[in-house]
């Protein structure tokens, strides 16, 4: 049973948290070189979930099927990715993340494996998805890293491991265009599990443990995430605007390999991935918007992404037909998502570090369940209305999140959280 008395769980104002949430037990403190090591950790594990999207066309041609059922691969990644959030990362309130951080690189390997030598489609699918549901690694160092770091420097410790985990996704998609260009699609997911596998290695030497939490079984930690969301009306404003965001982030990417391929451009897979590199803007500003929402207020933060992220729709909507205007809006399309996701990380984070992997757990899995309608959605838009069909999609995202947006902020936790 899950006690929430006030006595045990005093409610903390959001701007701040008691000295016993500044720093875990144990003497462990965010150095520059473990805010690296977590850094790349984010970058080289979130790759998997981004190694599909530019050879979608391919995989439909080896298997002779549609572009919109080839889309169904990117959905099933995410949707996985969504329910490993939901089942896999809570655990890190009560165990040693350094165990369940190899855990999953290990459990990833296997699943790219299974990828890259499905003799079907249906197989092919099902790997992806269990890819997805063991990719959680990134969201297991990112409220570790949180956790370290002083409340006055928690915005840029986010954004620096988010600047990598971008990296990571775009990396990750370069390299996967050029791979299945020169040596097909089989051979990227080989690879992934090598490096996968080689991560691990590092991992296993130079990550520092951390004694688990005891006192909550594991049925009980899954219970205690929907008083989080009953009570914390932050956390769920932050979770629906990192839905929004997402959901236009994917209807993109899941869409532009085919919007390539189609008339009037016919570029293959290698264009796709090199598209990624303009997100390289993304991972810019990842750090910037991480010091801003330390300065000032995230929400607003979040407002002046909204409005550039529909900026983007607009220019791909009016010249999404050349590749000088794709390329303006997935610039600015990146850019604006990094801030987001920063900004409304740093919300959730400065609630108490006990529940840490919970809250991210929340937002996280909002945040892949709206990746995962974006790219449904996105592809079906594509199938029935091309390129206009999925700016409107966009654009649609972008004005839910601005109706949110305008409601008033709040600024305070309205209950307790459940400690573990």
């Amino acid at each position: 049973m899950i006690r929430t008395t006030t006595q045990e769980f005093p409610i903390e104002p959001l701007t701040r948290l008691d000295e016993s949430d500044r720093a875990p037990a144990g003497g462990l403190a965010l150095t520059p070189s473990l805010l690296w090591l977590l850094t790349v950790t984010a970058g080289v594990a979130v790759a998997n979930l981004s190694y599909n999207q530019p050879l979608l066309p391919e995989i439909a041609r080896t298997f002779a099927i549609s572009d919109a059922r080839a889309g169904i691969v990117a959905t099933l990644t995410q949707a996985g990715y969504a329910a490993g959030l939901l089942f896999v990362v809570p655990l890190g309130d009560m165990v040693d993340r350094r165990r369940l951080v190899l855990t999953t690189l290990l459990a990833v390997a296997v699943a790219l494996v299974g990828v890259a030598t499905a003799p079907s489609f249906a197989l092919v699918a099902a790997a992806s998805c269990l890819v997805g549901l063991t990719t959680v690694a990134p969201q297991l160092v990112i409220p570790f890293a949180a956790g370290l770091a002083a409340p006055q420097a928690r915005g840029r410790a986010v954004g620096h491991i988010m600047s990598g985990l971008l990296v990571g996704i775009l990396g990750g998609r370069v390299l996967a265009g050029f791979i299945g260009q020169v040596a097909g699609w089989r051979v990227m997911f080989a690879v992934a599990a090598a490096l996968v596998l080689s991560l691990a290695a590092i991992l296993a030497r130079w990550l520092p443990g951390a004694a688990p939490r005891r006192g909550m079984s594991y049925p009980a930690l899954l219970r205690s995430l929907w008083p989080l969301v009953r009570t914390q009306p932050v956390l769920r404003e932050a979770a629906l605007l990192g839905a929004l965001f997402f959901a236009s982030f994917s209807a993109l990417w899941t869409t532009l390999a085919f919007a390539l391929k189609a008339p009037p451009l016919h570029y293959g897979s290698t264009v796709a991935g090199l598209f990624g590199l303009l997100g390289v803007a993304g991972a810019l500003t990842a750090p910037i918007a991480g010091r801003y929402a330390d300065r000032s207020s995230p929400r607003r933060t979040v407002a002046a992404a909204a409005a550039l992220n529909a900026l983007a729709w607009i220019a791909m909507l009016v010249a999404g037909r050349t590749l000088a205007g794709l390329a303006m809006g997935v610039l600015l399309l990146d850019a604006s998502t990094a801030a987001a996701q920063v900004s409304n990380q740093s919300r959730i984070y400065s609630l108490p570090a006990h529940a840490h992997s919970r809250l991210n757990t929340v937002y996280m899995v909002a945040y892949f369940v709206g990746g995962s309608l974006g790219s449904v959605v996105g592809a079906a838009a594509w199938q029935a209305g091309r390129w206009t069909g999925v700016c409107l999609i966009g654009l649609l995202s972008m004005t839910i999140a601005a109706a949110v947006l305008l409601r008033p902020e709040h600024r305070t936790a309205s209950a307790p959280l459940p400690s573990v």
